[in-house]
């Protein structure tokens, strides 16, 4: 039984074993209801792509405004694993947020809801995308705690963890699996690089704590994790695959070694699917979630995979995130609102963004507004 509030008085934990338990605020909080979830959704090839009955939770509120639910129990890591490997289009979703700097989460269930309705598999929680490396820790563990109660039943929930820092890596990944994610985004140091031996070690380490798909983009990192590194990794238990940016020849390296792998190039997921059966981490889906799921599903989508191009080229034109968070401004879904160093892009970018939204279909597109916007409409937090 959940007592009717939970104190921040961390030796409780030690009383509650089985449950996910947020960083919360010296205030006690209530629980406000409970619900039992059960859901079920099948891909175009037929079958269910994964089944997942959720337990029984208990929402609470918290500090950062975020309601997060605690979970009766932690889910089942083999569920986990298995849900993981059948995930094709994962997106790597954007984090609003409101005037104050906090997290919009009213906004983020809606972008989520958006996302299940348009057949998205999973969701990347606070990864590059959703500015996971602007966020406190605490914040950070909070969303992913959110994510997982709230959604688990309908989505994989896929938590940044990674650091390049390995005590840290450490520490919120056994939190993070703690609130429910059903795997963790690993990456090697960067900044602070360090030999491969170094790098194998890192990763051996937190992929130890559970299901870990590992995140090779040498054009963040400024290292490139080469297959005679990686492959090293398939004896690690909690392995689930790559998330590779060095393209398709090298995805299908990997896949004559039976390593799963999902693009980190939505320019290319298409051919990679077609060609190695791929998936895709997805910066795209955010804006048209339903196209993206027919590119992973349908292989004779060429016609649309070629529409696509300038618009996603163009969602690349600085670096990522920066044009999908203007966009989504432009589109009515998200507050104008950015946590520095981003800034939206520029009026002349932005029309032309504008221009490639009007060729494709309204209602593929998240969002029902149209606008180029004025400079002095978007909001830059320095403070958050």
């Amino acid at each position: 039984r959940v007592p009717s509030k939970i104190s921040k008085d961390l030796s409780l934990m030690a009383f509650l074993p089985n449950l996910c338990i947020p960083t919360v605020s010296n205030k006690s909080f209530e629980v406000e209801k409970k619900c039992d979830l059960t859901k079920e959704r099948k891909s175009f090839y037929g079958g269910a792509a994964f089944v997942k009955p959720q337990p029984q939770v208990t929402d609470c509120r918290f500090e950062h405004g975020i309601t997060v639910s605690l979970l009766a129990e932690k889910p089942s890591r083999q569920k986990s694993v298995e849900r993981v490997k059948k995930a094709l289009l994962m997106t790597a979703v954007k984090t609003p947020f409101l005037s104050n700097g906090e997290i919009d989460i009213d906004t983020y269930d809606k972008l989520l809801e958006r996302q299940i309705q348009d057949g998205v598999d999973g969701v990347i929680v606070a990864g590059t995308t959703g500015e996971g490396h602007l966020m406190a820790e605490s914040e950070l563990l909070s969303l992913i705690g959110h994510v997982a109660t709230k959604f688990g039943d309908r989505l994989v929930v896929v938590g940044n963890t990674g650091s390049n820092n390995t005590s840290k890596g450490l520490k919120a990944t056994k939190e993070g699996f703690a609130r429910g994610m059903d795997a963790a985004l690993q990456i090697n140091p960067y900044y602070g690089k360090t030999s491969e031996a170094g790098v194998l070690r890192h990763l051996q380490l937190l992929l130890d704590q559970g299901p870990g798909i590992v995140y090779n983009v040498a054009g963040r990192t400024g290292q490139d994790m080469k297959p005679s590194l990686l492959l090293k990794l398939k004896a690690s238990e909690g392995f689930m695959g790559i998330k590779e940016c060095s393209g398709n020849d090298r995805i299908a390296e990997y896949k004559k070694e039976g390593v799963q792998c999902w693009s980190g190039n939505d320019d290319q997921a298409f051919e990679g699917r077609v060609a190695s059966g791929s998936g895709v981490i997805s910066v795209a889906s955010n804006l048209v979630p339903s196209l993206m799921r027919r590119l992973m599903d349908d292989p004779t989508a060429s016609d649309l995979n070629a529409s696509l191009q300038d618009l996603i080229n163009w969602l690349f034109c600085e670096p990522n995130p920066i044009a999908i968070d203007t966009v989504l401004a432009m589109t009515g879904v998200v507050k104008p609102i950015f946590r520095l160093p981003y800034v939206p892009l520029n009026a002349q970018q932005r029309q032309k963004g504008l221009d490639l939204l009007s060729k494709v279909p309204a209602s593929a597109v998240v969002g029902t507004q149209r606008r180029v916007m004025d400079d002095s409409e978007f909001v830059l937090l320095d403070h958050y």
